[in-house]
């Protein structure tokens, strides 16, 4: 039991959710490793959102509400750390889930499928019929009537080379990377520099504030968003938390 009280609270509590997740079967063990990689990336950041973060995250509801064919994909460390909040979202924006792993077992994409269901997710693409083109892995397994055929892509916990390929196929993809420098951030329409377990909801309270807007409202949101800029900005951001907190980083 992690007593509250503790000043590493949020980061051991999110770490003991991604080992629940390997308990049941539902994040990888290599899952881990990322975790610890973001992890000290929200360090660098001063673990809150940082004013580029809401930015974008403003920026990906507006995004979300005027695509036409929306889809949230799903990974193992999605699964753990944050299902009901990614199934608040889909709900909010009308966006299906997908499951797609790089450590793809069909065991594995069944258990987070019945994860999400159990917690309420109604809206999911599940068929594995498509190949996003130049991937070999097996993340290039997709939905046709999802992942494959969408208009906009939320990316959460993205490899770089799968997020690429996306982008290569005329869709605008999201990605959420605690690394501004990363490829998928780099790739990417949109990159929201935060934790998931911030991102997500906030994404969801934007949602919330703008579904009613106008559409010309939300395209000029949008419009007026400049990705490099806002990443060049997250870096600036990183290199001021180090210059005013260098001797007080987290141990």
């Amino acid at each position: 039991m992690i007593p509250e009280s503790h000043p590493r609270y949020e980061s051991l509590l999110t770490r003991e959710l991604i080992v629940e997740g390997i308990r049941n079967g539902i994040t990888s063990m290599q899952g881990l490793i990322a975790q610890g990689r973001g992890e000290a990336f929200d360090y660098l950041i001063g673990e809150k959102t940082s004013t580029c973060a809401l930015q974008a995250e403003r920026v990906t509801a507006a995004m979300l509400l005027l695509a036409k064919r929306p889809v949230i994909s799903v990974n193992g460390n999605v699964a753990a750390l944050v299902p009901g909040e990614i199934i608040r979202l889909s709900d909010i924006v009308n966006a299906p889930l997908e499951v797609n792993l790089f450590y793809r077992t069909e065991e594995r994409i069944n258990r987070i499928i019945e994860c999400l269901r159990s917690l309420g997710a109604k809206k999911m693409y599940t068929k594995s019929d498509g190949l996003i083109p130049g991937l070999e892995h097996e993340r290039a397994k997709v939905d046709t009537d999802g992942i494959f055929n969408a208009d906009v892509v939320l990316v959460p916990l993205e490899d770089g080379d799968r997020c690429k390929a996306l982008v290569e196929m005329g869709k605008s993809v999201i990605a959420i990377d605690l690394n501004p420098l990363s490829r998928t951030a780099q790739c990417a329409g949109i990159t929201i520099v935060d934790n998931i377990t911030r991102a997500i909801p906030n994404i969801s309270k934007f949602a919330e504030e703008l579904k009613d807007s106008e559409k010309d409202e939300l395209l000029r949101i949008i419009r007026e968003f400049d990705n490099k800029k806002n990443l060049n900005n997250s870096i600036k951001e990183i290199i001021t938390y180090l210059s005013n907190h260098g001797n007080l980083m987290p141990p």
